[in-house]
């Protein structure tokens, strides 16, 4: 599809929506819009303008105006995305959301929270926390990221095994969609049955669908009694017995966390500490429990080591935060040895995490690859992310991961699984997800995409194209 350019008049028009102050063209600002968190050279696309509207209405205006002009859209939140969801593939306008940053109510005797969609992650926990509940969304790049993002890339994060993805922590949401119309969709209820679940259609679609301006999460009781342990492997193998291990005797761990040796040596070198066993080549479990009763809870950690020595866990030691800063800063670590590292995060069923591990070393020789390695194991979420330690220049780089994706993900798909746990496709994975999505299904998602958005000026180029 031909999109216009970005013109004074519509830019004049803009500037009457949301004030002369909150539409930026200045290159230097553009510039910092180009990208997303992967920041990988190859997917750079400059946006025309940025537009920060204040509320729906204003975003509202700024969805009709581009309809009228016939200018693509991007809608963005923090964006920490590293699947270039959040990148202007086509140009356009870049709309943010980080003015919509209240929190509107929180109840403790209806344990919901309402926030708009640019309040951050991190704000969210801290505040249920404050008032004895939790909001159980946790990823990892919850100190930066916004709600509305969250829910847009569906983000999964390190609770995920006891309490499920952001599509499992929403309500329902206020949503501008690709016409202009503001709706409210979903509702405050335990259960429902009337008509289509939109709420749970719009979590995932990476903006392609509309923009999320404000967001019900549910709240939880915030357990008081908690152990973190580390399981220490000296190989893989035995290290991915250990999830179904645990479910199975009743444990109900709240997250289990991967970190392969790799990924252990350069965490520990970005964050300047020394880790048990690290330089004798293992590999670590993270295994957190939370409880309401102490007694569970002492059971549970007795068990629970148990378990971990019959895997054949060398050791067993407490997780401190050292060990979990870590694990949170390990994309930092990798962006500092090769800022175009490639942050895979395909999912299978859990049992079948060692038979995917076991083919990697195989695809790591036929590529030439150097690889570091973590998963959210409990789920069969598993991160690998490609370091271009050689240098090889982005165009090489990115001939280099089409052809490792290629054989790649055709052994993820069949054994069941998928691209994408938790980032997205994004503009980064469109031709693998048409390579590897059957046809019919593709063509639901074209069809509900031309549905809401017949000029297809919403987030273009994400997911699938339409115009392909």
């Amino acid at each position: 599809m031909k999109y216009n350019a970005v013109t004074k008049e519509l830019l004049q028009e803009l500037r009457q929506v949301v004030g002369e102050k909150y539409v930026k063209t200045d290159p230097s600002v553009l510039d910092i819009y180009k990208a997303d968190e992967s920041l990988a050279p190859s997917y750079w696309v400059m946006p025309e303008a940025v537009v920060l509207p204040a509320d729906a209405r204003e975003t509202a205006e700024i969805v009709k105006l581009a309809n009228r002009y016939k200018v693509p859209l991007t809608p963005r939140g923090a964006g920490t995305s590293v699947s270039c969801g959040a990148v202007p593939a086509q140009g356009g306008i870049v709309v943010l959301t980080e003015r919509m940053n209240r929190i509107l109510e929180c109840s403790e005797e209806g344990m919901y929270m309402v926030v708009e969609a640019g309040v951050r992650t991190a704000d969210i926990q801290a505040l249920a926390q404050s008032k004895g509940l939790m909001y159980a969304g946790d990823p990892c790049s919850a100190d930066s990221c916004q709600i509305g993002g969250n829910v847009a890339t569906n983000a999964g994060g390190n609770k995920a095994v006891k309490y499920g993805t952001t599509r499992n922590q929403i309500y329902g949401m206020k949503v501008v969609t690709p016409t202009g119309d503001i709706v409210n969709i979903g509702g405050r209820l335990q259960k429902c049955s009337t008509g289509y679940c939109l709420e749970q259609l719009f979590c995932g679609s990476e903006g392609t669908l509309g923009i999320i301006t404000e967001v019900t999460l549910k709240l939880r009781p915030l357990p008081p009694y908690k152990f973190d342990l580390v399981s220490i492997f000296k190989t893989d193998d035995e290290a991915f017995t250990l999830p179904n291990k645990l479910l199975k005797a009743g444990i109900e761990p709240t997250s289990i966390e991967y970190m392969d040796n790799e990924a252990l040596k350069i965490s520990s070198n970005y964050c300047d500490i020394t880790l048990p066993h690290v330089d004798e080549g293992a590999c670590y479990v993270i295994v957190t429990v939370e409880t309401f009763d102490e007694d569970e809870l002492d059971r549970k950690m007795e068990k629970a080591g148990d378990v971990c020595e019959a895997c054949g866990a060398v050791d067993v030691i407490a997780a401190d935060e050292r060990i979990w800063g870590c694990r949170r800063q390990f994309a930092e670590a990798a962006r500092d040895i090769d800022i175009m590292f490639v942050a895979e995060d395909f999912v299978v069923p859990l049992d079948k995490i060692a038979e995917i591990t076991s083919k990697l070393p195989a695809l790591k020789a036929k590529h030439g690859l150097y690889t570091v390695t973590v998963a959210h194991i409990g789920d069969g979420n598993i991160h690998v992310l490609p370091l271009n330690k050689d240098g090889l220049s982005p165009e090489g780089w990115m001939e280099k991961m089409e052809a490792f994706h290629a054989d790649l993900f055709k052994e993820v798909y069949a054994l069941g699984g998928k691209m994408s746990g938790e980032h997205g496709v994004g503009y980064k994975k469109l031709k693998e997800f048409k390579r590897h999505t059957p046809e019919g299904e593709r063509n639901i998602i074209k069809a509900i995409k031309k549905a809401l958005d017949p000029n297809n000026i919403m987030n273009p180029s994400k997911i699938v194209d339409i115009d392909e």
